[in-house]
C-alpha cells in the first residue's frame, strides 16, 4: 500500500509539471544513452520515481489487441502560429489555444506536438522510422490524451516539409512558425488505445494513448533531416503488464 501511495504522489507531481511546462524535461539532465539514459532516469531525480516504479509505462509493443467499440476521434485542430523549439531532446511545436481533439464525451486541448526517431511504439514487433506525438490536456482533469502517428518514407508531406525546412539545429533555439497540424494526420483515424505514461521523465502515468493505425508518408530526406539532429530519441519498449490494448476499425 505504501508503495502505491508513493507512486500516486509522484504521478500527481508529474501531472502538474507537464501541464505547467507542456511536456518539458524535469530539472535533472537526462538523455537517451549512457549514464543519463532510460535505465537511469529514476536515479537522476526523485521526481522520476515512476520511470522504474510504475506499472503502466509507455511506450509498448501493440500486440494481442482487443477489438472494442471505442469512441471515434474527432479532430478540431486549426492552422496557427506556433513556437518551434529545439529543447535538447526533440523538435517540439508549442501550439496556442483553440485546437481540440474530441473522443466520446472527452475534450482535449492540443498543447504541443513533437517527434521521435525511431518510433517509440512498435506494432507486432515492428518499429517505424519516426513517430509524432500530439499532446493534449483533458479540459476537465489533469490527464493527458496523446495521439501518436507513425511516419514512414514515401510521398512528400507538405506540412512536415515546411517544418523540416526550418528545424532549429541548436538546443535552446526557437522560432515562430505557421503550422497546420491537420496535414500530419492519416486519411483514416482508426486507432488503438491504452492507458499509459509519458515516454520521457517524469514518466507520469496519466496518459490516454491513441495510436493511429495508418502511418503517414513523408519525404525520406526530411526524416533524415530530423535524424541528423536526433538520431535516437526513443525510449525502449516497456512491459504491457496485462493492460488491455483496444482497437477500433
Amino acid at each position: 500500500m505504501h508503495r502505491r501511495h508513493l507512486i500516486k504522489a509522484f504521478v500527481a507531481q508529474g501531472a502538474c509539471l507537464i501541464c505547467a511546462g507542456a511536456a518539458r524535461a524535469t530539472s535533472a539532465h537526462w538523455g537517451y544513452a549512457g549514464q543519463v539514459g532510460p535505465k537511469h532516469w529514476a536515479e537522476l531525480d526523485g521526481k522520476n520515481f515512476v520511470c522504474s516504479g510504475g506499472t503502466q509505462q509507455s511506450p509498448i509493443d501493440i500486440t494481442k489487441t482487443v477489438k472494442a467499440d471505442i469512441p471515434r476521434i474527432a479532430i478540431g485542430w486549426h492552422k496557427a502560429i506556433g513556437k518551434m523549439v529545439n529543447n535538447g531532446h526533440t523538435i517540439q511545436i508549442n501550439m496556442p489555444e483553440g485546437s481540440k481533439l474530441t473522443r466520446g464525451d472527452r475534450i482535449y486541448e492540443l498543447i504541443q506536438f513533437h517527434f521521435h526517431a525511431p518510433s517509440e511504439h512498435h506494432v507486432a514487433g515492428k518499429s517505424f522510422p519516426m513517430e509524432a506525438h500530439f499532446v493534449h490536456k483533458d479540459t476537465t482533469s489533469e490527464n493527458l490524451g496523446v495521439l501518436g502517428v507513425f511516419l514512414t518514407p514515401g510521398a512528400t508531406n507538405a506540412s512536415f516539409a515546411d517544418l523540416a525546412a526550418v528545424f532549429p539545429p541548436q538546443p535552446g533555439a526557437e522560432m515562430a512558425v505557421e503550422v497546420d497540424p491537420r496535414g500530419l494526420l492519416p486519411a483514416s483515424l482508426s486507432y488503438w488505445t491504452y492507458e499509459g505514461s509519458l515516454t520521457t521523465p517524469p514518466c507520469t502515468e496519466n496518459v490516454e494513448w491513441m495510436l493511429a493505425k495508418q502511418p503517414v508518408e513523408v519525404d525520406a530526406t526530411h526524416i533524415d533531416r530530423f535524424a541528423s539532429l536526433y538520431p535516437q530519441n526513443a525510449r525502449p519498449i516497456r512491459s504491457a503488464n496485462r493492460r488491455f490494448i483496444l482497437g477500433f476499425d
